[in-house]
This record gives structure tokens, C-alpha cells and sequence, in this order.
């Protein structure tokens, strides 16, 4: 089923993220429904929290990144040419290499690109979704990805990043649902209703 991404403005999208427990029935169908709500909104990745579910889990396809950018720069892909990786109870163990700055967007705060700086680097330790444990090194584009997914599972947008004041009039209009996506979104009213 694809689901409603909640936008800017809603609190869901501040919470740090609870642990996943294996015990959780309804896992494997909350991460089938992810992957078709983040393919149905023509994204790289997505984590629980935009989708109003407060869980340490996102997932990420950096594969079709390389794929349609029809990139040159293999350094933005050094490890792999791009994963299709579901991340459960991740932690980043260290975050390495150079700064660099590009260009991001987010399925919760459509319409706005900023230039972000991020390391090239990322180590993450973190379940699969058969609950194998795995610790991996990503580079580039996936580093990339993958370091603003763990954000959202920390309460954290990539505007924080950026000088709010520069965007606050877009923000806002996020934020009172004045925009147009094609894809489902929920937003946080004005009136307080979610």
C-alpha cells in the first residue's frame, strides 16, 4: 500500500526513533509498503518516521541514482554502483573522508534542493530485514543517502543544515500544505491537526 509522506511542519518528523523489535508482526509488510511508497514518489530513499511510524528503520536505492543520472564521476559511487538495502536499528560508527557539498532534496520537504555538506564516508552497523547483522563501509552517493536517512531516524531534517531564513517562506508553505506533489502527502495544519 502506498502511504502518505508526512511534510515538513509535522511533529513526527523531530522524534528520535525507537528501537525495532524482531517481534514485530507487522515489519516485513511496513517495509513493502515503504519501498512502494518511496518508488511511487520517485525517491532514493525514505525513512519509517516520514511515513508517521517512529521506528529506527529506512531504506535506501542508490542503485537507481547511478542508473538514471548517467553519472561520470565514479567517485561518487567508490564502494559499489549504488544498494538496495533495507537499514533496521542502524548506528553510524564513524563518518570519514573528505567534506563535499551537492545538492539534496527530501520526499518530506518537496520543492527545495539545498547544497549540503557531508562526508564522503559513512561506517553503519545495522539489521537487514531478515534481522542479519551487518556492518557496512558506503561512499559517495550512497554515504550520502544513507547519512540522510539515519538523520530522520534521529529527528534531524537536512534543512538543519542549511540558513532557515534563506527558505522560510517555502517552508511555511510546506508546512500549511500550499503545494502541489504528485504523490501522497500528510500535512501538519495550522490548526494543529495532523
Amino acid at each position: 500500500m502506498i502511504l502518505p509522506i508526512l511534510a515538513y511542519g509535522h511533529p513526527k518528523l523531530r522524534q528520535e526513533c525507537k528501537e525495532v523489535s524482531q517481534n514485530n508482526h507487522q515489519l516485513q509488510n511496513l517495509i513493502k509498503n515503504m519501498w512502494k511508497t518511496m518508488y511511487a514518489a520517485k525517491g532514493a530513499g525514505l525513512a519509517a518516521p516520514q511515513i508517521g511510524s517512529s521506528l529506527r528503520l529506512f531504506i535506501v536505492d542508490s542503485v537507481q541514482v547511478y542508473e538514471n543520472s548517467g553519472y561520470k564521476d565514479r567517485r561518487l559511487f567508490i564502494t559499489d554502483s549504488g544498494i538496495r538495502e533495507v537499514f533496521i536499528n542502524p548506528v553510524i560508527t564513524e563518518r570519514a573522508g573528505d567534506n563535499w557539498i551537492k545538492a539534496e532534496g527530501c520526499l518530506s520537504i518537496p520543492a527545495i534542493e539545498l547544497e549540503i555538506e557531508r562526508r564522503m564516508t559513512v561506517v553503519i552497523k545495522y539489521l537487514d530485514a531478515d534481522f542479519t547483522e551487518k556492518e557496512k563501509i558506503f561512499s559517495g552517493e550512497t554515504a550520502r543517502a544513507v547519512m540522510h536517512e539515519y538523520d530522520h531516524i534521529e529527528g534531524i531534517l537536512f534543512t538543519d543544515y542549511a540558513d532557515k531564513e534563506l527558505i522560510r517562506e517555502k517552508l511555511e508553505k510546506i508546512t500549511r500544505g500550499d503545494i502541489e506533489v504528485d504523490y501522497k502527502m500528510k500535512f501538519n495544519k495550522a490548526d494543529g491537526k495532523p
